[in-house]
Order: C-alpha cells, then sequence, then structure tokens
C-alpha cells in the first residue's frame, strides 16, 4: 500500500472556481485510478489561490492480474468472423477452447492482462487529467499546446510507501514532476522538498500556506468577529463573501478599518454592498444602531507595520468608491424630496420590459390595477396598494439602482419614506420581490402581499400571453420562482384567491395592450373585462355581454381573444405542478394532490392544500390506508356492474332489503359518516371530513369480509351495489379518490 501526494501548481486561480476544481481533481484522478484497477481508502482534495492538491491514502502498489472469458463464434463460422475475434480479443487460433453447447461448439478465449505498477497509472491518469481539466476558462502560454486557468508552474505527483517515498515520472509539455514545493508568494523563504502529504501540510503552514479552505475561512471569521467585539461591533454575516475572500489568501490576516464620517449616514445596505463589490469587505455594525461603521479586510501576508499601510490604502480607495455611492443617494434623495416618487419612474415609460409586452410603465399601470383589486381579498386598502404598485419600481430608474442593481425595492423604500409615503407604501416597495427562492421569507403585511401577488401575476400571464413559458432547464425570465413566489405568497398568509379570476383579467389586459386602436375590439374586450370580476372566468364573461355583441363583433373577439381560456388553463396547470414540487418536501404525495385537483375550486390554492394535507394525513393512518382499499374494491365492484348491466348504481340503498348484521352495520355507518361530512365540507373542515371518511373503515371491511356483493337474488343485488355507490359517493365528495396510487 502507498499514499499518493499531487500538487498542481500555478499563478493565482479565481477563487469561484477553486471548490470545483479541487472535486474535479479528485473524482478524475480517483476515477481513472480506479477504472485501472487501483483502489484505495481515503482521498482529500484542497485549494489556495495558487495550488490544487490531493491526497489520495492505502493506495495499491500495483493493478491485479485480471483474466477474462470471452465468447467467440461458433466453430462452423465463416473464416472472417472468427479472424474478427481473434483481432479483437488479441489471441491466436491455437489459444482459443472449444466448448459444447445447446447451438454447437463454440469458441471460447481467455485473455489474460498481466497487473501493472501503480506509478505507471498514476502517471498516465494524471496526465489525462491535467491536459483534459474541466477548467469553466483556460488559458495557453509561452510555445507549449498546454491549457490550465493559470500559467501551470509545477507538478508534484510523490507516492509514499513505509520505505520512503519515490517522485512518479511525469512530463507535461516539460513541466516534469518532483517533490519539490513553493510556499507564500511573498513571505516563504524559498522552495522546500516534501516526503508525504503530512509532512507537506505541515511544512506549507512553516511557509505561510494554510491549506485547507474550510481552515483559513475559520480563521478569517474567528479574527474578524473578535476584533469587532473587543469593540462593541459586530461583523455583518456574510458566507458567500466569507468563502471568497478565502479563495484569495493563502495567510489570512484579518484588519479591521474606519470608515469616513461623511460617509456613516449612508444606508447600511449601501455601505455593505458597496464595501462587498468593490473591495471584498466585510461589513462591520454596530447592533444598537444598526449603523454601518468600520470593516474588515483580509490581507495576504503580515507586515512590521501590524498591516497599517495596507489599512491606510484601503480606505483611501474606499472613500472614492463611498463619495460616489454619497453622490448617487443624495442627487435620488433630491429629487424624491422635491418631485415625489412619481419624477423618480417618469423614465420607465421609455424603458422596455420586453419588446413584446411594452414599457415598464405599462407593466407598472397593469400591476397597480391588480394590486388595487387583490387589495380587499388579503385585507389592504385598494388605494393604498395602487400607489404602492406605482412606485413600487421606481427605484429602478434612481442613480444607485443603476450602480448597485442588486439594491431594487431596498432603495425603494429608502426613497419612499423621503417622499413622506406612508411605512406600508414604503415596505411594499422594498418587499413586493419576495419571496425570490424557496428560503426566502414572505411579506405578511397585506399592503406588501397584495403588490407582491400582482407583481408576479402580472410576469407569468404576459410571459404565457406571448407563448414565452419555461421549457426543460431553460427558465430564462425565472417563471418557475415567480409561480412559487405566488404560492408561498397564498399559503403563509393563508390567503383564498381564485386565481381563474385574475389570470383570465391580466389575460384580457394583455390582449387589449396588443389590438389595434382603430380595429373597434378594445372597447368589447374592456366590457369583458368588467363582466370578469363578477362571473369570474372569461368565458362566462363572454357569455353575460354575446347578446349585446353582432355576429361580426363575436368573430372579432374569438380572433382576439379566443385563446384565452386554454392559456389560462396551462398557466393553472402550471402553478399545480410548482405546487407539487414544493408540497413533496411536506411528504405530500403527486397522487394525493392529483385527487384534490380533480374537485371544485382547484385554482384557489391555500383550498386547495389544506385538502391535500388533510387527505395526505389521513392516508399516514392505518384506517386510511385500509379505507382507500376498501373504496377501490367498491369501485371496481362497481364498476364491472355498471359496465356489465349498462346502468348506475346510484340509487340509494333500501335498509330493508339487508340480510345480514355487518350490512346493516355499513348503513349506519355510511349515515354517521354523512351526516359529518356535509357539514365538514361546508365548512372546509377537511380534517373533520377525512376523520369521519376514515372512521367507516371497520364497518367497509367487516361488510366486504361477510357480504358476497353479487349475490343469486337480483333485489339484493342490485341493493348491495347502491350500497357500494354510496361508499363511492361519500369517498369522493370529500376528495377523487381514484386517482390515489395503491
Amino acid at each position: 500500500m502507498a499514499d499518493l501526494l499531487i500538487e498542481l501548481f500555478s499563478e493565482e486561480i479565481p477563487a469561484r472556481m477553486q471548490k470545483r476544481a479541487a472535486e474535479d481533481l479528485k473524482s478524475l484522478v480517483t476515477n481513472g485510478l480506479v477504472e485501472a484497477g487501483l483502489t484505495y481508502a481515503s482521498a482529500g482534495a484542497f485549494a489556495t489561490p495558487r495550488r490544487l492538491a490531493l491526497s489520495i491514502e492505502g493506495l495499491l502498489d500495483a493493478s491485479p492480474t485480471t483474466v477474462e472469458e470471452r465468447k467467440g463464434p461458433r466453430v462452423d463460422a465463416p473464416e472472417k468472423a472468427l479472424e474478427g475475434f481473434l483481432r479483437g480479443a488479441g489471441v491466436t487460433k491455437d489459444e482459443l477452447e472449444i466448448r459444447d453447447e445447446k447451438k454447437g461448439q463454440i469458441y471460447f478465449a481467455k485473455i489474460t492482462k498481466p497487473g501493472r505498477p501503480a506509478a505507471e497509472i498514476v502517471a498516465e491518469v494524471l496526465e489525462a487529467t491535467v491536459r483534459n481539466f474541466p477548467w469553466p476558462k483556460s488559458m495557453r502560454w509561452g510555445a507549449g499546446s498546454l491549457k490550465w486557468v493559470r500559467p501551470l508552474h509545477s507538478i508534484v505527483c510523490l507516492m509514499t510507501r513505509e520505505d520512503g517515498a519515490e517522485v512518479v515520472p511525469l512530463d507535461i509539455d516539460g513541466i516534469t514532476s518532483g517533490n519539490t514545493v513553493w510556499g507564500h508568494r511573498f513571505m516563504s523563504s524559498g522552495s522546500f522538498k516534501v516526503t508525504s502529504f503530512d509532512d507537506y501540510a505541515t511544512k506549507l503552514k512553516q511557509n505561510f500556506v494554510v491549506l485547507d479552505g474550510a481552515e483559513r475561512a475559520d480563521h478569517i471569521w474567528h479574527d474578524a468577529t473578535n476584533q469587532a467585539f473587543a469593540q462593541g461591533l459586530e461583523v455583518v454575516e456574510d458566507k458567500g463573501l466569507l468563502a471568497e475572500v478565502a479563495g484569495l489568501v493563502e495567510w489570512p490576516v484579518v484588519l479591521l478599518g474606519e470608515i469616513g464620517a461623511d460617509f456613516l449616514d449612508l444606508p447600511p445596505e449601501v455601505l455593505q454592498t458597496s464595501m462587498k463589490e468593490h473591495q471584498k469587505f466585510f461589513s462591520v455594525r454596530n447592533p444598537k444602531t444598526g449603523r454601518i461603521e468600520k470593516f474588515v479586510t483580509v490581507a495576504n501576508r503580515e507586515t512590521k507595520d501590524n498591516g497599517a499601510t495596507i489599512l491606510a490604502g484601503n480606505q483611501k480607495v474606499l472613500s472614492a468608491r463611498l463619495s460616489d455611492a454619497k453622490f448617487f443617494w443624495e442627487n435620488d434623495v433630491r429629487t424624491v424630496e422635491r418631485d415625489g416618487m412619481e419624477a423618480m419612474s417618469a423614465p420607465l415609460a421609455n424603458v422596455t420590459f420586453h419588446n413584446k409586452l411594452g414599457s415598464q410603465a405599462a407593466r407598472i399601470a397593469r400591476i397597480a390595477t391588480l394590486a388595487e383589486e387583490i387589495a380587499p381579498i388579503v385585507g389592504a386598502d385598494s388605494a393604498e396598494a395602487g400607489v404602492a404598485a406605482k412606485v413600487a419600481k421606481a427605484d429602478l430608474s434612481s442613480e444607485m439602482v443603476y450602480e448597485f442593481p442588486e439594491l431594487q425595492g431596498i432603495m425603494g423604500r429608502y426613497y419612499a419614506q423621503k417622499a413622506g409615503l406612508s411605512d406600508a407604501v414604503a415596505d411594499a416597495c422594498r418587499d413586493h420581490y419576495s419571496p425570490l427562492g424557496p428560503s426566502d421569507d414572505v411579506p405578511t403585511e397585506a399592503v406588501s402581499v397584495a403588490v407582491a401577488l400582482a407583481d408576479k401575476l402580472d410576469t407569468l400571464t404576459g410571459f404565457w400571453a406571448i407563448d414565452e413559458k419555461p421549457t426543460g432547464s431553460k427558465d430564462p425570465f425565472a417563471l418557475r420562482r415567480a409561480a412559487l413566489g405566488v404560492i408561498r405568497l397564498l399559503i403563509t398568509n393563508d390567503v383564498r384567491l381564485h386565481l381563474d379570476r385574475f389570470i383570465d383579467s391580466q389575460l384580457v389586459l394583455h390582449k387589449i395592450a396588443e389590438a389595434d386602436e382603430n380595429d373597434g375590439i378594445i372597447d368589447t374586450l374592456k366590457e369583458i373585462l368588467d363582466e370578469i370580476a363578477e362571473h369570474g372566468v372569461f368565458g362566462a364573461a363572454f357569455d353575460a355581454i354575446a347578446d349585446k355583441l353582432s355576429d361580426a363583433q363575436k368573430d372579432a373577439v374569438k380572433q382576439a381573444a379566443g385563446n384565452v381560456p386554454d392559456t389560462s388553463e396551462d398557466l393553472l396547470s402550471f402553478f399545480h405542478d410548482r405546487l407539487k414540487v414544493f408540497l413533496k418536501d411536506e411528504g405530500i404525495r403527486h397522487d394525493v394532490i392529483d385527487a384534490c385537483l380533480a374537485m371544485e375550486g382547484n385554482d384557489d390554492i391555500t383550498l386547495l392544500v389544506k385538502r391535500a394535507r388533510a387527505l395526505q394525513a389521513m392516508l399516514d393512518t392505518e384506517d386510511g390506508t385500509n379505507l382507500i382499499q376498501g373504496f377501490k374494491r367498491a369501485n371496481n365492484i362497481l364498476s364491472q356492474a355498471e359496465e356489465k348491466d349498462c346502468v348506475e348504481y346510484s340509487f340509494g340503498p333500501d335498509l330493508k332489503f339487508a340480510e345480514v348484521a355487518e350490512e346493516k352495520a355499513l348503513f349506519a355507518a355510511l349515515d354517521a359518516a354523512e351526516e359529518a361530512i356535509k357539514p365538514a365540507m361546508k365548512a372546509e373542515d377537511f380534517t373533520s371530513a377525512m376523520s369521519a371518511m376514515a372512521a367507516m373503515r371497520p364497518e367497509v371491511d367487516a361488510f366486504f369480509e361477510a357480504v358476497q356483493v353479487n349475490a343469486d337474488n337480483d333485489i339484493v343485488r342490485r341493493n348491495r351495489l347502491n350500497l357500494l355507490g354510496r361508499i363511492r359517493d361519500i369517498c369522493l365528495s370529500v376528495a377523487d379518490l381514484t386517482r390515489i396510487e395503491s
């Protein structure tokens, strides 16, 4: 057994590529070794800005000798077939063995592949790995053909055994392998030789290189938080920035710096974003005031003045950056204080949202109309929701958001406050983009919920209207995220909202925007839009005004907006698919959701989820599982009998024809269940309804154990089939259990 050490030493590797590169090095080398017959005990990969390293323990000294038996053609096969087999197997005819089988005498060849030394295999695998390494971007340098992310300087390839270490011979475009390692670019005394991975890691640290990225990150965070705590401050946590900074340094030195007093009154998000994006600084805030007051930077070396010169340079550059941010902030504030948020949003009339969906201003107008309609449903004031929707995206034209797009919404809240708008409107400016993902917080303030729902519904209906839907793994407009956002907003806030109505109305709005002002159809579409608010869907709204329309007008409507019902149904189906994915994490099965989708009101997401959760909870019980089997048995018997008799058994069974106690007990159980289920369903108390249904299980089981449904007496048979029909009707009143898988 041997241990293997590999180091690929180069110029600085971008921080964003280091983790993936270490994983790729590990998988490519270990997979190549295993495919060649070399197994190992464990492997670990590491990355610093200047090196990728791999340690493999317990590697076989040589690959085993293998014997492969290969079946050939029949003895009487054509000569060319035999020649092809001999070439493929690499043997002669004299080495073949003839065996008797069912199809006659068959040639067999035994192919022996002798084992190979580990060093020979390692050299082949490592060269193939280096030459074919999957860097996102790579470069060539000098006269060679080798590509690497940055110029590759040296390769360490060392096998260590109990009796010593040996360098695995390797030459890649003039770069020969060895056991020489280089330490820190500035602080190390130079190169040094290593004999094993432990020796390598130890000597690297002695030469000011921390090999493990996790160790570098822990050191940075520990030192930063300690220095901040000593001054009564705290470091703003940012795991992404921490990982990036740990990939920029081999010997992290944490320095705490000052922010100029002129910039301390800037919004904390502005300071944090500017320092992170431009300087890779951590923000340090005062926990009592929430203000960002200092910063943490991480140097790559120790200095005699303990970083004073480094800090001075960083603070000078930071001041220049923050001067720009302050200028943007003051200009934006001056605009909204003088002219209001409307003045800031005015330029959006000249900004295209999508070439088929018009400008940002047109989109904002649609969102405002929709937010006003949704507001009463979520408990918000319609006028306030409308105002919030009209100004929510005003900050898109601000100088600050132009410089830092990630601050959209956040800056909108500050500007709304400066313009004297209410806190509810200001919060809606910030929160209407949320939730941005499955773990993002969901807005709960009524005005924010109304605007967030309107924003996402308009986005979805707009792209469905122009047939720009997600396909496969492609979703350039984040429509899956928007649909999940609508679902989470509705469920978290327990909002009862019929999506059909609002989808149809927004689709009609898009049709109005597309229509030619001179063709006379716009007024009719607006009438339909008004009717949708009362009748709920496009079809019913069209029927309500159909008598007032001429045949030509009807044809014009069908031509302009006839696909609205199909588009609406397709978008609703998309919501249902997203809901299945969302509820999967709760343990709710897809067939349970399908059973609930088949019921009335499936465009009410909150109602749908309540029903699905109650049904899943019932199925998780023994009574629920057994009842489903009883229902399926009853439904199968009924379906066969109805097909055979050409009649529907749903006319109500009569207790006087019941012959056995179990049959009579089932009548009583059905009466009790129906009495409990009807009011529970009316009150949308699905848990009680499911419990009442599951309570029938003992009587249903006993009935099937004791009773022959297809009795010889026709009257008794029909009565029992009608009894099964009653079981089916009661169960189907709660959910479509035919869709539940066994």
